[in-house]
C-alpha cells in the first residue's frame, strides 16, 4: 500500500511540476513586464483600462462557451445587486491594479514586491471589521511582524521613492478591501456564486510557493535591474515573510479545526455518516500497523 501511495504521489508531483513552472513564469514575468511597459509607455491608467476591457471580453466569451457546452443558463445578477454588491469590489479591484501600475513609474521591483506584501495587513484589518475573523493575539503578532519587516526594508533605502511607495501602499489598502469584499460577495448563496470559492478552483494554499516566488522576484530584480538591497533590507524581508508564514499556518490550523468540527457535527446527526467515519479511521489505523514493521 505504501509503495502504491508513494507512486501516486510521485505521479501527481510530475503532473503538477509543469503547472508550477508556468505559474512561476507568468507571475514573475508579469511583474517585470509591467515595469518595462511603464518605462516605454508611461500611461498606467490607460493600460489598466485596456487590461480590464480585455478581461471583460474574455469573461463574456468564457460564459458563452460554458453556456453552450452545458446547455444551462449561467448565474446572472440584477442591476441592483451589481451596483450594491459587485460594484464596490470591482471599483477597489480596478483602483488596486491602476495604482500598482502607476507606482512602477517611481519604485523598483523589489520595493514594489515588499510593499505589496503589506496587503495581508489590510486584509486582516478589514476581515476583523466585517467580522470575518476574530480578534486574537496571534493576529496582532502577524501585523507587527509584517509592518516591522516593511519598515526595516524601506529604512534608509538608497532607492526609496516616497511618491511611489505611497501609491503601492494605497494599492495594498485597496487590495485589502478588494479581497474582503470579494469573499463576502462569493459567500452569498442567493447570488449563485459559491462555486467560485471551491478549493478545486483555487488551491493556492502553499505558503512555500508564495515565499519562493517573492524570493525569485527580488533575486532577479537585483541581478537584472540593478536593485540595491542592504543587509538590513534583507533582514526586513525575512521578518516580513515570517509574519506572512505565521498567518498562513494559523489559517491552515483553523481551517482543519473547522472542517473536523463540521464533520463531527454532521456525524452526530447522521448515524450512517458516523459509521463511515469510524470505518475510515479504523482503516487508517490498520494501515499504520502494517507499515510500522516494514520501517523497522
Amino acid at each position: 500500500m505504501a509503495a502504491g501511495a508513494g507512486g501516486a504521489a510521485l505521479g501527481r508531483a510530475a503532473l503538477a511540476a509543469p503547472l508550477v513552472l508556468l505559474y512561476y513564469g507568468f507571475s514573475i514575468g508579469i511583474t517585470f513586464y509591467n515595469k518595462w511597459l511603464m518605462k516605454s509607455f508611461p500611461f498606467p491608467l490607460l493600460v489598466t483600462l485596456l487590461h480590464l476591457l480585455l478581461i471583460f471580453g474574455l469573461s463574456a466569451l468564457a460564459r458563452a462557451l460554458a453556456r453552450c457546452r452545458s446547455g444551462r443558463p449561467r448565474a446572472a445578477l440584477s442591476w441592483a445587486d451589481c451596483l450594491r454588491r459587485a460594484a464596490p469590489a470591482a471599483l477597489s479591484t480596478s483602483l488596486d491594479i491602476g495604482l500598482s501600475n502607476w507606482s512602477f513609474l517611481y519604485v523598483t521591483v523589489s520595493l514594489y514586491t515588499m510593499t505589496k506584501s503589506s496587503a495581508i495587513i489590510f486584509i486582516l484589518l478589514f476581515s476583523l471589521l466585517f467580522k470575518l475573523e476574530e480578534v486574537r493575539v496571534t493576529l496582532l503578532l502577524v501585523v507587527l511582524l509584517i509592518a516591522g519587516g516593511l519598515f526595516m526594508f524601506t529604512y534608509k533605502s538608497t532607492q526609496f521613492n516616497a511618491q511611489g511607495f505611497v501609491l503601492v501602499l494605497c494599492a495594498s489598502f485597496l487590495g485589502g478591501i478588494r479581497w474582503t469584499l470579494t469573499q463576502i460577495l462569493l459567500q452569498k448563496a442567493e447570488l449563485g456564486l459559491p462555486l467560485s470559492i471551491s478549493e478545486k478552483l483555487f488551491r493556492f494554499h502553499e505558503a512555500g510557493m508564495l515565499f519562493s516566488l517573492e524570493i525569485c522576484i527580488l533575486f532577479l530584480a537585483t541581478r537584472l535591474l540593478g536593485d540595491r538591497l542592504s543587509l538590513l533590507n534583507w533582514l526586513g524581508f525575512a521578518v516580513c515573510l515570517s509574519g506572512i508564514s505565521l498567518h498562513v499556518i494559523l489559517k491552515a490550523v483553523n481551517s482543519k479545526g473547522e472542517k473536523a468540527l463540521k464533520l463531527h457535527k454532521e456525524a452526530s446527526s447522521d448515524p450512517d455518516l458516523e459509521l463511515l467515519l469510524r470505518h475510515t479511521e479504523r482503516g487508517e489505523e490498520e494501515e499504520e500497523d502494517v507499515e510500522t514493521p516494514q520501517q523497522h
